[in-house]
């Protein structure tokens, strides 16, 4: 019966480290982001600021101003959408890859798409 007690003491720690390594995540701060388009590559400046499993902030862009979104985190992965003044709503979908470094793809409301990376400012 001792190994079943020491097998699920094992287990019961891995979980503990496994939920602490999840709620770890924080992506609050400011970010420069690069996204990288067919037309070129825009560097907007995004400020999270995390509360549990969600995110607001703001984008801002030589093109399109600041704007205020609002999205979620759950584990490394994160969403964000932010409506702009043309009406498009870009979603922008990505994960914590270091823990100042983001990346994935953004979505232009179903006209194209691009990539983009992100460095948190320290």
């Amino acid at each position: 019966m001792r190994p079943a007690v020491v097998a699920l003491s094992i287990l019961s720690l891995a979980g503990g480290a496994v939920i602490a390594q999840a709620a770890a995540v924080d992506l609050s701060g400011t970010w420069n982001y690069a996204v990288v388009t067919e037309n070129g590559t825009g560097t907007p400046t995004v400020t999270i600021t995390q509360t549990g499993d969600s995110l607001a902030g703001t984008y801002a862009s030589a093109r399109m101003g600041t704007i205020g979104f609002k999205g979620t985190v759950r584990d490394s992965a994160f969403t964000f959408a932010l409506a702009t003044d043309g009406g498009a709503t870009l979603v922008f979908k990505g994960r914590l890859v270091k823990a100042d470094r983001v990346e994935g793809t953004v979505d232009f409301g179903g006209m194209g798409g691009a990539s983009f990376t992100g460095e948190r400012k320290r």
